[in-house]
């Protein structure tokens, strides 16, 4: 037995590295019986049965794991934004960033494209007190890499947003040898297309690790782990400071009297497009039971 990490999956095999090697593996029946799937970053028990080939006898602990994108073992989660051709609807960076933190896994955004356009009011949104680092990016200027590159440097994370936001073309710039392939974005829907059709694990020679996933849509969220409506409060950066302040211990932060976070709102501590996208995950999670997921 051998140990190894997942680089890709694809078609029911998964591709490990051990080592210098890369082994097509599959996985042994034992995992759909007990509903618990390899991903894309996982650490791996595996045996091999032949030259270049083998079988995933067990996964590793994983110390975390999402389950749109599909990919585990994520240090932090960069995800891309931009205001053209695409436009990011901001609650789609709010709910991928809300599970990361559920996850504990650290969020890095990129206002991407800003050569074409700077995106002023996704990144004062994104950067009014959410502690998170919140770059501006563009793989034609070149303008953020550096910056980004040095955020990610020997960790392992996962790079996300919606379709044709640019994500490969960015990681193209970061790392010119992955050659990745770049879609167009349809100037009459606004929407890209799907370039990136399943999850792989770049390893960078400093020993950063890459995970290009494909883009999501607003459909996209139904498939993402739901969180308890209680739970929703601590998952926001910004709401931090004012949680147990407010008149009522039971506080949802929606419209109470005496609320210590929508009086910081008030006052410009909160953008206001975060705590709308905290109404709508509220009410979501409202409709989520915790035997759900059992």
């Amino acid at each position: 037995m051998s140990q190894g990490i997942i680089l890709k999956a694809l078609s029911g095999f998964y591709y490990v590295r051990t080592g210098t090697a890369l082994l097509e593996c599959r996985a042994r029946g034992k995992f759909r019986m007990d509903g618990k799937s390899p991903l894309v970053g996982d650490a791996v028990e595996l045996e091999e049965t032949e030259p270049g080939k083998g079988v995933i006898r067990d996964i590793l602990p994983r110390k975390n794991w999402f389950v749109r994108p599909s990919v585990a073992n994520v240090d932090a989660l960069v995800l891309l934004a931009a205001n053209v051709n695409p436009v990011t609807d901001p609650f789609l960076i709010d709910r991928v960033s809300v599970i990361a933190e559920s996850v504990k896994s650290d969020v890095v955004i990129c206002i991407n494209k800003c050569d074409l356009d700077p995106g002023d009011a996704l990144f004062a949104a994104f950067s009014c007190n959410t502690q998170y680092p919140v770059l501006r990016t563009s793989a034609v200027t070149g303008e953020g890499v550096e910056d980004l590159l040095s955020l990610i440097r020997g960790k392992t994370v996962a790079f996300t947003g919606n379709s044709g936001v640019g994500k490969s073309s960015l990681l193209n710039c970061l790392a010119p040898g992955l050659q990745l392939a770049v879609g167009t974005v349809s100037e009459r829907l606004g929407r890209g297309k799907h370039t990136t059709r399943h999850i792989e694990l770049f390893e960078l020679p400093d020993g950063t690790r890459i995970a290009d996933t494909p883009g999501f849509s607003s459909f996209d969220l139904t498939q993402m782990q739901p969180i308890q409506k209680e739970e929703l409060q601590f998952y926001f950066p910004e709401f931090r400071p004012y949680l147990g302040s407010c008149r009522f211990d039971n506080c949802a932060h929606l419209k109470e009297p005496g609320c210590a976070v929508l009086k910081a709102l008030h006052a410009g501590e909160i953008a206001r497009s975060r705590h709308e996208s905290y109404q709508r995950l509220y009410e979501i999670s409202a409709q989520y039971k915790a035997w759900d997921s059992k």
